[in-house]
């Protein structure tokens, strides 16, 4: 089975003075803007980074759902943030990591046990491995 989700971005003008409009195949995006000055100035809009952030922190709290239930446990809560890190490389820019930071309660486990699940979420999970050439960690905080 395939499945096929798509993401589309539409741009005018040039890098700096130019604006994307970026659109998500479900609607949750629609023309939501982006540009040089939302990836590195700050400004109100998104970027790549904090999407493949969101997109990472999707993937593996899901994988982890599933892991978590195959060992016959029920999480109570996790939150994940994806802190993807975008650094000067040579010419250009490269994605230079990423920072999966993990907060869980899971009922009948332990941190070691919720740990060990957790990293293998984060070796299973499609987006970790789609992003593989980049260095992942994992901090988790159980409680």
């Amino acid at each position: 089975m395939v499945i096929k989700k798509s993401g589309s971005a539409h741009w005018t003008g040039g890098l700096k003075d130019g604006m994307g409009e970026i659109s998500s195949e479900s609607g949750a995006l629609n023309a939501h803007p982006y540009g040089f000055k939302t990836r590195f100035e700050g400004v109100k809009g998104t970027n790549p980074e904090e999407l493949i952030g969101a997109a990472h922190a999707a993937c593996f709290t899901m994988a982890l759902s599933l892991i978590l239930g195959d060992a016959g446990l029920t999480a109570t809560s996790l939150d994940t943030k994806a802190v993807v890190s975008l650094d000067k490389v040579g010419d250009g820019f490269a994605i230079t990591a990423i920072e999966l930071n993990l907060s869980g309660t899971v009922p009948n486990a332990d941190e070691a046990r919720f740990t060990e699940l957790a990293n293998k979420a984060k070796e299973g999970c499609p987006v970790s491995k789609a992003l593989a050439t980049v260095p992942i960690s994992l901090n988790v905080t159980f409680s």
